[in-house]
C-alpha cells in the first residue's frame, strides 16, 4: 500500500444532515485528485459507501478492511430482531475495483487500516467512529505513531468532542501539549455554508501541511514485541 494513503473513520449510517454525505463526497474526490488512496472499513452502506464510492468514481484506489464475522453475519449495521439493516457483500456490483481484506477481528482490522496509512481522517459517524478516533489519539499520545489525526467537524457534529478534550486538559487528565493531537478541520463560522464548502481541499491542505510533532516513535507495531514470549503465555514477575 502507498505511503501516502489515508484511514477514513466514518459512518455505515447516512446520518439526517444532507451536509454530512456532501463532505463524504468532498474528500473522496480530493483524496483521489491528490493521489492518495482510501483506507476504510469496507462497508457500501451510508457514509462508507459514499467516500469509497466518490473515490472510485475520480479514479482513486480503495482499500477495504472487513472482518470475518462481519462478513459471516451479514453485515456492519445494528442487529434489530436478529436481521441487519445492511449487507457487507464481497465483490460487490459497481464496487469490483475495491480491495478487500478480510481479517480475524475488529482490533485486526484497525491495526491493519493503521499500518496501511500516513494519516487517519474521521468524517461523523457513531460509536464505532469515535472508538477508531479515541484509539488513534491514544497510540499518539504513546508514541505508538506519529501520524496526524484530522476530524471534519461537519455541522459542528465533533464540538463535543473539542470540548471533553479541553476538559481533560482543564482537569488535568490530557497533557496541555497533547490537545493538538486532534486536528479540526471547521469549516465556515455560518453552518448553512457547510453543504458546499470544500471539505476535501481542506483536509488535504492539512495533510499536505502537516509537519509532525515533537513525539518519538518508540513501537513498531509491524513486528512482534517480547522476544521469546509466546503468544497467550503468562508472564509473571520473578
Amino acid at each position: 500500500m502507498s505511503s501516502v494513503a489515508v484511514a477514513v473513520y466514518c459512518g455505515s449510517s447516512f446520518g439526517n444532515q444532507p451536509s454530512f454525505q456532501q463532505a463524504a463526497q468532498s474528500l473522496g474526490h480530493a483524496l483521489a485528485e491528490a493521489g492518495r488512496p482510501l483506507v476504510y472499513g469496507g462497508g457500501s452502506k451510508g457514509i462508507m459507501g459514499v467516500i469509497s464510492g466518490s473515490v472510485l468514481e475520480n479514479g482513486g484506489d480503495v482499500t477495504g478492511i472487513i472482518p470475518f464475522a462481519m462478513v459471516a453475519a451479514g453485515g456492519e449495521a445494528e442487529q434489530i430482531k436478529g436481521k441487519t439493516s445492511g449487507l457487507v457483500i464481497l465483490n460487490e456490483k459497481g464496487r469490483e475495483k475495491v480491495h478487500t481484506i478480510v481479517v480475524d477481528t475488529m482490533h485486526e482490522r484497525k491495526m491493519e487500516m493503521a499500518k496501511r496509512s500516513c494519516a487517519f481522517i474521521a468524517l461523523p459517524g457513531g460509536y464505532g467512529t469515535f472508538e477508531e478516533v479515541f484509539e488513534v489519539v491514544t497510540w499518539s499520545q504513546l508514541g505508538i505513531h506519529n501520524k496526524p489525526i484530522i476530524v471534519l467537524n461537519v455541522n459542528s457534529y465533533f464540538e463535543p468532542l473539542r470540548q471533553l478534550v479541553k476538559n481533560g486538559v482543564r482537569d488535568g487528565f490530557i497533557q496541555a501539549k497533547n490537545e493538538q493531537l486532534i486536528q479540526f478541520v471547521d469549516g465556515p463560522s455560518n453552518l448553512a455554508e457547510h453543504g458546499s464548502f470544500d471539505w476535501g481541499k481542506a483536509t488535504v491542505e492539512v495533510l499536505d501541511n502537516w509537519n509532525g510533532t515533537a513525539a518519538t516513535v518508540h513501537y513498531d507495531w509491524t513486528k512482534r514485541q517480547g522476544g521469546d514470549v509466546r503468544k497467550g503465555e503468562e508472564i509473571s514477575a520473578t
